[in-house]
């Protein structure tokens, strides 16, 4: 009699789960989207078949399967299958999992493997607590993350784990989701609140179909007569009003792309983008100042000479950022986003300071010319220092010609400017000088910087 209500309980129990429980897929033919790793022939797919899979690390995006997949190499392999959360788990916990993993390889021959979801929320000494377990094969661990491994896995524990990437789902792939959703649910929809539904769910899977149960349900509330009808129909508004309960994702993986994706706009002139990734990181909560500080570096990295007003654009917009703060600040952080994007764009003098650095680096750098030389103190003269020296400012034109770098660099060029704005000024006013030469062994700036974002 108590299995019968225990099994009437789990009934009922899976009956009532989340809509994204009740699609996990049972099979990896029934898993949507990943097809790199577990279509007909993919490697993940492979190893598990074989029940030959390794230590490994899940990363990628929340709803991506992850979790799924960890829990079909359960269904798969011949070991037993243990799970644990990074979120509460204590090294207790793993210490408990790996004498139980001892004693099942010893008296039957039976491997572990260990699940941990999250498991970039463990700490350094957590990780370390698995690694030799990992090492000897007595235990093969599934890490699963959502997080950057090469930022928060410890580099031993990561390089004994094969890292698989998942990716976002596509528009189609969330689209296949919300249908095996709808169906499971009784439910139809029009095709703009589908399309609606898994534009926004930002290739998460899970957040569609919870999204989508939300709608479910706001379609019924919205027509109370038809509470009792099996079959309930989401229009676009029902769509919309659910999908307005996501928050944003943005993980630290996230940010490191994002604020990417945003000085990248700017340096390839596009307002556009860049007010959007501006709009992406202010609403994810990004650090107003962080933003503001990425600003005054383009400034000087990308537009720099072509429009030398780009650089106190940007300054008083960090300095709007603690005068004002948000939310108000987001308009001064617009309008210097605006000017740098829409300014002329030179990164000559980015360029030139690279290369002044790998000359000091790589090169003979020779001494200060002494007509260059500090000649004001006591004894200068007396050495020479300064002596020669040809004072600009007593010519009419301001500018006289004499040799101002050492002697083993004479020649060299870092700063070459381009036409692009105020700086084609600067270049034709520089050819009037006629200054230096062009260096035969064909030194010149026009490699691409490192990036540095």
């Amino acid at each position: 009699m108590a299995d019968l209500f225990t099994a009437a309980a789990e009934t009922e129990l899976a009956r009532r789960a989340p809509l994204a429980a009740r699609l996990r897929p049972r099979s990896l033919d029934d898993v949507v989207g990943q097809e790199h790793l577990v279509g007909r022939g993919a490697p993940l797919r492979r190893l598990v078949e074989a029940d030959r899979l390794t230590s490994v690390l899940l990363w990628g995006p929340p709803g991506t399967g992850k979790t799924t997949l960890a829990q079909l190499v359960a269904t798969a392999s011949s070991k037993t299958f243990v799970q644990l959360s990074a979120v509460t788990a204590k090294v207790s916990d793993v210490r408990e999992v790996i004498a139980g993993a001892r004693q099942r390889l010893g008296e039957r021959g039976v491997g572990t493997i260990l699940f941990l979801d999250e498991v970039h929320r463990f700490n350094k000494a957590q990780q370390d607590a698995l690694l030799p377990s990992v090492e000897s094969g007595e235990l093969i661990l599934i890490g699963a993350t959502t997080e950057n491994p090469y930022f928060e896995v410890n580099a031993p524990l990561r390089s004994r784990s094969t890292l698989f990437r998942l990716e976002p789902l596509t528009t189609d792939d969330v689209e296949q989701l919300l249908r095996r959703g709808l169906a499971e649910e009784r439910a139809t929809a029009d095709a703009e609140a589908v399309t609606h539904l898994a534009t926004r769910a930002g290739g998460d899977g899970r957040q569609a179909l919870t999204t989508l149960e939300v709608a479910v349900a706001l379609s019924a509330v919205s027509d109370p007569a038809e509470r009792s009808t099996p079959a309930r129909h989401v229009t676009l508004a029902d769509a919309e009003a659910a999908s307005d309960l996501k928050s944003l994702r943005y993980g630290r993986d996230e940010h490191y792309d994002v604020i990417s994706a945003f000085i990248k706009s700017i340096r390839g002139s596009d307002p556009d983008a860049a007010l959007h990734w501006l709009a992406r990181m202010l609403t994810a909560g990004e650090d107003a100042r962080f933003i503001a500080r990425r600003l005054v570096v383009a400034a000087s990295e990308d537009i720099g000479m072509a429009d030398h007003t780009s650089l106190l654009v940007a300054e008083a917009a960090a300095r709007a950022v603690d005068f004002v703060g948000l939310p108000e600040a987001r308009i001064n952080l617009a309008h210097a986003t605006v000017h740098l994007a829409c300014a002329p764009k030179s990164n000559r003098a980015y360029a030139g300071i690279g290369e002044a650095l790998a000359d000091i680096a790589e090169r003979p750098i020779g001494e200060v010319p002494v007509h260059l030389r500090d000649g004001s103190y006591s004894g200068a003269a007396s050495l020479g220092h300064g002596s020669g020296y040809d004072y600009p400012h007593a010519h009419e034109a301001g500018w006289v010609e004499q040799q101002y770098l050492p002697d083993e660099l004479i020649g060299r060029r870092y700063y070459r400017p381009t036409d692009h704005g105020e700086e084609g000024a600067i270049a034709r006013r520089l050819a009037s000088h006629d200054v230096g030469s062009d260096d035969p062994a064909g030194h010149h700036s026009e490699r691409d910087p490192e990036e540095t974002t």
